[in-house]
């Protein structure tokens, strides 16, 4: 695993180079897990990641709230600064930036807000923030972009959140949004042709004709990944540490093809049927694709913090105001904001020749049934985890 420490106000012209193995390193009773590797729209042009999330800078924002209370009242920096005089903050699935920056802006303040209340012996720690994603992840976009003015040391950590990043009881807050959607990888089951799970014809698990088997696939999947992530995070994790999780998630009791998945990528879907209909996608492609994202509900994300064991759930807050119907169906935001998440992946796959075509006919589909993804069922929660004691 490399490193790359960065004071606070790096030369704007030294350029960062990172590449690593997503290789954790060897503990002793722990899951070892590999994983593939998801990247967001790299750079800062017109379809990238950096300018078409502005869904999930929402959700930053209206945790602020939860997250400032959350911090007060369940920090405890007493025992934190008998401990080290650095008060350590990772942020997992970080992609490029500027939402990893308001998020992680967000949680200083309400740190440095608690020491404060501690009375004037208290004294504030100094800052370092971890920001972790693939290697494959834009990091030089990342840190080019940091913050000159902020008052903290920025550390790249390249790996999955699947398995270990970091030394054991050395992080004291964990931070994720719009992560933990992502699997691991596709459940293989999905890409058997010899299996019940072969989701043929289609890209996703929440597709309105996919056979059981194949949700139930999904769902395994989901659960061995959980596992693996609260297990990882566990070890990390100082006694009494906090985790702040943003997930967007389908409600309890809702099905899996009544959610907003389902207009999404039934949708996506359907494009590369029309354009295989015209010769320029192979069905086997198609067959031979399938999107790692999961809509847990919250009922789900429960039952892996129960069966861990490590952490007590301190919170559910459902976030007001992130997706509106509104917004989901307006389809120039909703086919740029789709482009910046699965271009690489799609890229990957079928080649950068059908990516304009493809997002093309999928903003005209949106266009045509903009009530469909307004009424597709999805909402963002905020999950406060406490590390339970030894």
């Amino acid at each position: 695993m490399i490193f790359c420490h960065f004071p606070p106000h790096p030369p704007e012209d030294k350029k960062i180079d990172m590449a690593a193995s997503e290789m954790a390193p060897t503990d002793k009773g722990f899951k070892e897990k590999s994983s593939e590797a998801y990247a967001m729209k790299a750079g800062d042009g017109p379809n990238s990641y950096a300018n078409n999330s502005t869904f999930q800078k929402r959700a930053v924002d209206s945790a602020r709230e939860v997250i400032r209370e959350e911090i007060a009242e369940k920090l405890d920096t007493h025992t934190l600064s008998l401990s080290s005089s650095t008060f350590h903050i990772a942020d997992l699935g970080c992609s490029v930036g500027p939402n990893t920056f308001f998020a992680v802006e967000n949680i200083l303040e309400a740190v440095q807000v608690k020491y404060q209340t501690q009375g004037p012996s208290s004294r504030t720690p100094e800052f370092q923030v971890f920001f972790n994603d693939h290697s494959g992840n834009d990091f030089n976009m990342l840190f080019k972009s940091l913050p000159q003015n902020r008052n903290y040391y920025a550390v790249g950590v390249p790996g999955s959140f699947y398995g270990r990043l970091f030394p054991k009881a050395s992080i004291n807050l964990f931070h994720s949004s719009y992560s933990l959607s992502w699997l691991s990888r596709v459940p293989k089951e999905i890409l058997d042709k010899e299996s019940p799970a072969w989701n043929k014809g289609k890209i996703h698990y929440s597709n309105s004709t996919s056979p059981g088997e194949v949700i139930r696939a999904y769902e395994a999947q989901h659960a061995d990944d959980m596992e693996c992530f609260l297990s990882a995070r566990a070890q990390e994790i100082v006694y009494g540490g906090l985790m702040m999780l943003i997930i967007i998630c389908r409600p309890n009791g809702t099905p899996h093809f009544d959610t907003l998945a389902t207009a999404t990528y039934e949708t996506l879907g359907s494009c590369l049927v029309d354009m295989t209909k015209e010769g320029k996608v192979s069905e086997e492609k198609i067959d031979s694709f399938n999107i790692p994202i999961y809509f847990m509900s919250p009922e789900e994300v429960e039952v892996a913090v129960d069966r861990n064991g490590n952490f007590n759930i301190e919170r559910i807050q459902i976030l007001p105001n992130v997706l509106t119907s509104t917004t989901l169906s307006n389809a120039s935001i909703s086919t740029s904001h789709l482009r910046a998440v699965m271009e690489a992946l799609l890229k990957e796959h079928f080649g950068d020749e059908i990516l304009d075509e493809l997002f093309n006919l999928y903003h005209k589909k949106v266009a045509e049934q903009p009530s469909k993804f307004g009424s597709g069922k999805a909402i963002i929660s905020l999950f406060v985890l406490k590390r339970k004691a030894n």
